[in-house]
């Protein structure tokens, strides 16, 4: 085994070839070898440019009624036709969500904590694969407290999720989920976090943006999509580490407190969609955010 007090820190992104040189028209990373089945799937939630928005609603499942959550049906209703995919529990798909939506699901499959309880990291699989099949999703979300008390037993889930999953052909994303502790959210770390979710099996990882994102991104064999954290303070904020996170190499976004808790939720999430579809730099983001909730008041 590799002495872990020698490892030598991974190559800054500069010493190495451009990512994907040489790779086939419509690559996606690590989906070479990818059967149909998985293909489809991962095709039903990244568009033909590659790039994604998900929408997730799955807070209630450790935080209960959150914010502009309450009611998750009038939440999601006029934003589900700009959202790529919808990030969601089973409870809440059944009991809120209209089976008739075009939006593929990502079935939120972990929990068994709260933000009362001991430790939000001693997760477990709360959902089986015959359930996952019943409800027809494109993918299913777990999280991985890399660094806690309960480590292993979270990889050791996303390892048996990926066995199951692997044999149905549904693509698991893995959550780097590190709670409050804000120190951790470094590129060491998540890029720490994201490859050994990839190393086990996981299609999809989602992590938080940090200085330095493309070290997370370029260590990642697999897509990663830019999880929202904490409220930011305005949209133009949001919009310009959407940017540098997709130009250091993310697909696209997983963002939810950032759209849902915003007075102009739609026009955020169109906004966006021109970052993570159009290529709009921030400012321009920005300014149709401001047209489009303008247009909406009149």
């Amino acid at each position: 085994m590799a002495d872990a007090e020698r490892l030598l820190e991974a190559r800054d992104i500069t010493e190495m070839p451009p990512e994907g040189a040489g790779a086939p028209t419509g690559w996606l990373k690590g989906s070479d070898n990818l059967d149909w089945g998985m293909k489809n799937r991962l095709s039903r939630l990244i568009k033909p440019d590659g790039h994604c928005q998900f929408l997730p609603i799955d807070h209630g499942y450790f935080q209960g009624p959150t914010r502009c959550l309450e009611r998750p049906q009038d939440t999601v209703r006029e934003l589900l036709p700009y959202a790529d995919g919808l990030f969601v529990t089973r409870g809440v798909l059944r009991a809120s969500i209209d089976p008739r939506i075009k939006t593929p699901v990502i079935l939120r499959v972990s929990g068994g904590t709260s933000v009362v309880g001991k430790d939000l990291a001693n997760e477990v699989i709360t959902t089986s694969v015959e359930e996952m099949i019943r409800l027809n999703v494109a993918a299913v979300g777990i999280s991985i407290f890399v660094g806690s008390d309960y480590e292993k037993e979270t990889l050791q889930n996303l390892a048996l999720l990926v066995d199951e999953c692997e044999d149905y052909g549904i693509p698991v994303m893995a959550v780097t989920a590190v709670g409050k502790e804000l120190d951790k959210r470094t590129s060491r770390f998540l890029a720490l976090s994201c490859r050994i979710a990839a190393e086990l099996g996981a299609r999809i990882v989602k992590t938080y943006y940090c200085e330095d994102f493309d070290k997370v991104t370029n260590g990642c064999p697999v897509p990663v999509v830019i999880a929202g954290g904490p409220k930011c303070e305005t949209e133009l904020e949001v919009f310009e580490f959407v940017y540098d996170g997709m130009q250091k190499g993310a697909i696209g976004v997983n963002l939810g407190r950032n759209v849902w808790q915003n007075p102009h939720p739609a026009a955020v999430m169109r906004a966006l969609n021109g970052v993570i579809h159009d290529n709009l730099k921030p400012k321009e983001a920005f300014e149709l955010f401001q047209e489009l909730k303008n247009s909406a008041s009149d």
